[in-house]
């Protein structure tokens, strides 16, 4: 389903462990990686997305339970995603190429379930 004006989200997002430059190499990675959310924003593409800690996550049960949450080092976990907004699958994954370029690591693609509430 489609929210406003034909256009859908996705979430375009990478493992934690999928970054395997060397660390020298950051300064350019996060370079490329800002130039290409200034050139999501500039297209009029970009909503939100951001770098995540390397850590455990804390998890919340429906009861208010708080657990300590998987591993980075044992298990798949996110290390950063964005969220766009465009009207094709196609322009999405057009997206997530230059990230993938950018950041130097393969990207996820998933489209994001439409809300009109949201």
């Amino acid at each position: 389903m489609e929210g406003r004006h034909g256009m859908k989200r996705y979430l375009i997002s990478f493992d934690d462990g999928w970054m395997t430059f060397p660390e020298e190499d950051l300064p350019a990675v996060v370079e490329a990686s800002h130039k290409v959310v200034q050139e999501a924003k500039d297209a009029g593409v970009w909503i939100f997305g951001g770098g995540l800690q390397t850590q455990s996550a804390s998890v919340v049960a429906t009861d208010g339970t708080i657990t300590a949450g998987p591993n980075p080092e044992t298990k798949a976990v996110i290390g950063g995603f964005s969220i766009i907004e465009v009207p094709t699958h196609e322009e999405a994954l057009a997206w997530a190429t230059k990230i993938a370029a950018a950041c130097r690591c393969t990207q996820e693609v998933r489209e994001i379930m439409y809300n009109p509430e949201s």
